[in-house]
């Protein structure tokens, strides 16, 4: 028993959801609307997001407020089959970049569990899914930061295999 070697799989390759982040955009009564959608599904309270830049065509000015987003890190499987669920279990592959992907849902009514609001009217809003490798760390920390290895990056194919297999995704069209 001693001699057999088990092949296990290399822990440093695993590939694990890091964060799920909802956003809306807006300014004005549209942005306390995506406000209110947001905090209606994930039950937490979003952030206020502000411009830093002056638009003056878009009416925007630095220090106004232009967003709200929410970052979920726990129970993120659960409200992510229920945003698949929404966009019919489809995602196209040029949603899918190096670590992360994107989709956005047109109607919130489209969310099982979600009952449609008279204050809040017909609204969408974006979902990003970022990934990691275990060593992420390495690059981000303040002290003693290191650089981490191209192979560390999760590629397209590697996000495809992973959400086919997890949330059985199906993908359309062809990678770039």
């Amino acid at each position: 028993m001693a001699d057999e070697k088990i092949k296990t799989e290399n822990v440093m390759r695993t590939i694990k959801m890091e964060k799920v982040v909802l956003s809306v955009g807006g300014i004005g009564d549209n942005l306390e609307k995506g406000y209110k959608l947001l905090q209606l599904v994930t039950n937490r309270k979003p952030a206020k997001t502000k411009s830093n830049k002056r638009i003056p065509s878009l009416g925007v000015r630095p220090g106004l407020e232009i967003g709200a987003v929410v970052t979920i890190r726990k129970g993120k499987e659960e409200l992510l089959k229920r945003l698949f669920i929404a966009i019919e279990n489809k995602l196209k592959k040029k949603q899918i970049s190096e670590n992360n992907f994107s989709f956005g849902i047109k109607e919130y009514i489209e969310i099982p569990g979600v009952e449609y609001q008279r204050d809040l009217g017909i609204l969408g809003f974006d979902v990003t899914v970022a990934f990691k490798r275990t060593g992420r760390r390495v690059k981000l920390k303040k002290v003693k930061r290191g650089k981490i290895p191209k192979r560390q990056v999760i590629t397209r194919e590697e996000i495809i295999k992973f959400m086919e297999k997890e949330f059985g995704i199906e993908f359309i069209g062809k990678l770039k």
